[in-house]
């Protein structure tokens, strides 16, 4: 009879040498990509003049290898043993290509589909970079220490929030938005950098190198398991409505609520202490109450805050006041959304396929998120911007359906693959 396995407390993990630069990794790039995320659509509508068609092609092109390229790379990467070196590769890629910008910039000839080529590589980049990841996490981190590990990670995650957006505010007033993207390219470099300092065993997957790339093999095995099928189906919906959402909130918030850049950074960097909130109570939370009802919570929790943006009205204290509490309520909700069932995919995956299972999920669940981008720009040309805000707000809450009837809500712990 085995002994059992006890987690480890957070303080623990960072001592340890490879979790430590896998996670500072991921603390360096995604602080760089909260600038990024800030800085390209102020650069699109400030500078471009892109109008709410323009912003939605421009989100959905850094999105759209999600839709046609996540099952592909899942299956190639889930034949490769160096999953580290694919990250590596993939953030010194996606460094070179935004490096791009500010020179077009600086020349003089930077046009919007140059923004959305541009995004559509750094895309095609991240998709290699997450798949891979999956199967990394696994190998960094022991299976009783994944709700640790993923609050530490999206810990860093918040921290980009409060971070990023403030940073890139500031430097998108200060410096110009092309020029603020530079602080993302060191991230990308500094992310590389890190991982080239680990070399953890990594699992070579489950196919054989007779057996070809199997590329459907992750969905139908997402589709057999009830567990991972609720999961996925319901967040795509909350993704789907979402995007209609996220294609329109700067436009809207720049030019209807007459928000600066500095101070839609500075508010958004605040609000996103929330984040931090929700890394702090998820760990707490699944103790007290199991992982499935905290899964429930997060379907909720991350979208029905949304909802105070469209109804921001009045002087314009009290609509920094909304914009404040929607951030910060959603910003809690979306950590405890993600750790919750990032924790409980990865359990429910055997490490064997997690490369693949990841990629069919990002096919599923990012894939959508162009389309609902897309959505979000037709719908604020025929209907109007505020209009199409209600619709994502709203319809993001109908993915808590898709889990409250499936075994989720009944489960305690986190399950055997």
């Amino acid at each position: 009879m085995t002994a059992e396995v006890l987690p480890m407390p957070a303080s623990a993990l960072l001592r340890d040498r490879v979790f430590r630069y896998y996670w500072s990794a991921h603390v360096v790039s995604m602080v760089g990509d909260q600038i990024s995320l800030i800085a390209i659509p102020l650069l699109a509508v400030l500078t471009i003049g892109a109008g709410a068609a323009e912003m939605g092609y421009l989100t959905a092109a850094v999105l759209l290898p999600n839709l046609f390229l996540s099952l592909l790379a899942g299956a190639w990467v889930d034949r490769r043993s160096y999953k580290r070196k694919v990250m590596i590769g993939a953030d010194l890629g996606r460094a070179a290509l935004l490096a791009v910008v500010p020179v077009l910039a600086f020349a003089g000839v930077l046009e919007l589909w140059h923004l959305c080529v541009l995004s559509f590589a750094i895309g095609t980049l991240t998709v290699f970079y997450e798949v891979a990841d999956g199967s990394l996490f696994a190998s960094v981190v022991r299976r009783p220490d994944y709700i640790a590990a993923n609050s530490l990670t999206n810990g860093a995650r918040a921290m980009s929030f409060v971070a990023g957006p403030s940073v890139g505010g500031v430097l998108v007033q200060v410096f110009t938005a092309p020029f603020a993207l530079v602080a993302d390219v060191l991230s990308y470099l500094g992310s590389a950098l890190l991982l080239t300092r680990i070399a953890p065993p990594e699992n070579v997957g489950s196919a054989s190198e007779g057996d070809g790339l199997r590329i459907g093999s992750g969905l139908a095995f997402i589709a057999r398991s009830a567990v991972l099928r609720q999961l996925l189906l319901g967040v795509t919906v909350i993704n789907l409505f979402n995007y209609i959402y996220h294609a329109l909130l700067i436009l809207y918030v720049t030019t209807v609520l007459g928000i600066s850049p500095g101070l839609l950074g500075a508010l958004i960097g605040i609000a996103s202490i929330g984040g931090l909130a929700g890394v702090a109570v998820t760990g707490p939370l699944t103790r007290r109450f199991g992982i499935g009802p905290v899964v429930v919570l997060g379907y909720v929790a991350f979208p029905l805050p949304l909802l105070l943006i469209p109804l921001a009205d009045g002087p314009q204290p009290m609509v920094i006041g909304m914009l404040l509490a929607a951030e910060f309520l959603s910003s809690l909700g979306v950590m405890i959304l993600d750790i919750a069932v990032g924790s409980l995919q990865t359990a429910a995956t055997p490490v064997s396929r997690l490369s693949l299972v990841k990629g069919a999920q990002r096919t599923v669940n990012y894939g959508v998120r162009p389309i609902g981008a897309l959505l979000g720009g037709v719908l604020g040309e025929l209907i109007g911007v505020h209009g199409a805000l209600w619709i994502g707000a709203v319809g993001a809450l109908g993915g808590v359906f898709f889990v409250l009837f499936s075994p989720v809500p009944r489960m305690r712990e986190l399950p055997d693959a």
